[in-house]
């Protein structure tokens, strides 16, 4: 029998207040599934509900399904270096079952402790880290998901050197939930690194670009290159105070992860190579005392008191550019950057109307595609995204997603509207 719906002040996006259900087990999830099909309402599936702002607003009104009882481990040959979960567990939990066995997923998400795994897969979030050890679609070789007939089929399997039929897993990341609800999930893991440290460097704006230029240009491999502007600095330093020096520059982070022998090499080379000479300071840290400020990087993009919030990607070549020229125009934003990914998140606290944000999306999408990118609104209000272009610039293969949707999900009983 399927959970009974609860009463709730819960919404999504503006749609609510939404009643859920906790299911407990997958024929429970099933079960909901078939009676919401049935009463021709629409599913939400929800996890932390850490992103909830991601998209646009739901087009009907539906339940919402809480897969938070989904945790358990099913199988974990740690010698094979892979691990099946089911899709409701967090994110620090898991990684905290991978320590055990010295092994780690090496991909960062925001509020960890709150975020699951199947959210953080649908939302492909990822974080500073992403330069050197890929995304989602490198580490998810399994899933399991629960269609819209309320029928649970899977893709992939649970071993690495899986290479039968198509890798349908990849379809489910990004999606939004809008092909299904992930039950389970198999994943690829990597050794955690016997060292850290991170470098951080104060230049002034006028040498971003030279810096960043040398540093992909560098004989070491770093794991990631952060740009934060100041205003982030000053975000950062408060919570808790003292993790970034205080200055009023910009600072690029760079960060090392191997043995110890190779991160002092690869220390040691950028000093070499002269990268600090026109910066105003350079500051290391190793070990645990790189954790704290690891933790800020990784969970800046999801700031609580933004009016606005976006993420722009571009070639790797144009951030400097791109991220000079949103601060010169947006007073007090807050940008940080994947810089060598080509990817920025912007915070911004107060923009005005309606129709002056618009216009500010408007020159942000013009130096995006200058930098061949795009800019998507991942947080705004509900009312406004009727009227702002959430998801960009509209993308050249946009009927092919829908033509997935359409084969997956023909009756939208998922998420919809979520995607456009």
């Amino acid at each position: 029998m399927a959970p009974a719906l609860l009463n709730s002040d819960f919404w999504v996006d503006g749609l609510g207040p939404v009643k859920s259900s906790e299911p407990k087990t997958v024929v429970e999830i099933i079960e909901t599934v078939q009676n919401a099909s049935a009463d021709g309402l629409a599913i939400f599936p929800l996890g932390g509900r850490t992103t909830l702002d991601l998209g646009l607003s739901p087009s009907r009104p539906g339940i919402g399904l809480d897969l938070r009882n989904l945790n358990q481990v099913i199988a974990y040959p740690a010698r094979d270096m892979t691990i099946t979960v089911q899709a409701g567990i967090t994110i620090a939990k898991l990684q905290e079952i991978l320590a055990g066995e010295n092994q780690r997923l090496p991909i960062d998400v925001p509020l960890a402790d709150r975020a699951t795994l199947g959210g953080a897969i649908v939302a492909n979030a990822s974080g500073p880290r992403r330069y050197g050890f890929g995304t989602w679609r490198d580490y998810v070789i399994g899933i399991s998901v629960i269609n819209d007939q309320g029928h649970e089929v899977k893709a992939g399997g649970r071993v690495v050197k899986n290479v039968a039929g198509y890798d349908m897993a990849k379809l489910y990341i990004g999606s939004l939930g809008t092909l299904g609800i992930i039950s389970q999930v198999t994943l690829k893991l990597k050794p955690r690194p016997e060292e850290q440290a991170l470098m951080i460097l104060e230049c002034p704006p006028e040498s971003v670009k030279s810096i960043l230029d040398r540093l992909h240009a560098s004989k070491t491999r770093p794991v990631c290159i952060e740009l934060l502007n100041p205003a982030v600095v000053q975000a950062i330093n408060k919570q808790p105070p003292g993790l970034l020096p205080k200055s009023a520059q910009w600072m690029i982070i760079v960060g090392f992860e191997d043995n110890s022998q190779a991160v002092a090499w690869q220390i040691e080379q950028l000093i070499k190579e002269r990268l600090p000479e026109s910066t105003g300071g350079l500051i290391t840290r190793f070990s645990v005392t790189a954790d704290p400020l690891w933790q800020a990087l990784i969970d800046f993009p999801l700031r609580p008191d933004s009016t606005l919030s976006f993420k722009a990607n571009m070639v790797s070549s144009a951030t400097a550019d791109f991220c000079l020229h949103a601060e010169e125009l947006i007073p007090g934003i807050q940008i940080q950057a994947h810089a060598g990914n080509g990817i920025v998140i912007g915070h911004i606290v107060d923009l005005g109307t309606v129709s002056q944000v618009r216009a500010t999306l408007e020159r942000l999408q013009a130096a995006a595609i200058a930098g061949q990118g795009n800019v998507v609104v991942t947080r705004c209000l509900p009312e406004w995204k009727r009227e702002l272009p959430v998801w960009g610039v509209p993308r050249a293969d946009a009927w092919l997603m829908r033509a997935v949707r359409e084969k997956l999900d023909p009756h939208q009983l998922f998420n919809p509207g979520r995607m456009g």
